[in-house]
């Protein structure tokens, strides 16, 4: 695929939703056929139109997995930093996460979790596995525990 072709397309799957340089990065370089010098302009005319912004993805990416599936702040910055994001852009996505909210989540992951465990001498440690799983901070997590064992 010809340069111009592959940045029309990533300029498309841009307007459409957050992507990260390092996700463009290796779509362009699978359309441009390994071509490594050509991808990386193709992604830098995308940071340079705004396109692709790795604080906003970061953004966007921690408002999502913190409210939508739960993760804790653990998982998102472990995941976020496996993409190539900036740990400032990182820290900040971090601090756009309600904490409020993110107490709640997890207050209600183990409630339906303990559900679900209810008779099970190992119950404790289970919750305090899957909570931890999530990316929830341990001591976040006991304090949950005991406010849905209480």
């Amino acid at each position: 695929m010809e340069t111009a072709k592959c940045l029309a397309r990533l300029q498309r799957l841009c307007s459409r939703a957050e992507y990260c340089r390092s996700d463009m990065y290796r779509k362009a370089l699978k359309d441009l056929e390994g071509d490594a010098a050509a991808a990386e302009s193709v992604v830098e005319q995308l940071v340079k139109e705004r396109y692709v912004d790795d604080a906003r993805y970061a953004a966007a990416f921690a408002r999502e997995k913190a409210s939508l599936q739960g993760w804790g702040p653990v998982k998102i910055r472990f995941q976020l930093r496996g993409k190539g994001i900036p740990e400032e852009a990182v820290q900040a996505a971090l601090q756009e996460i309600d904490a409020d909210k993110a107490a709640d989540k997890l207050d209600r992951l183990l409630a339906a979790r303990y559900r679900s465990l209810q008779g099970d001498p190992q119950c404790r440690l289970k919750l305090l596995k899957f909570a931890l799983s999530r990316g929830y901070e341990y001591d976040e997590v006991e304090a949950a525990i005991g406010r849905i064992l209480a």
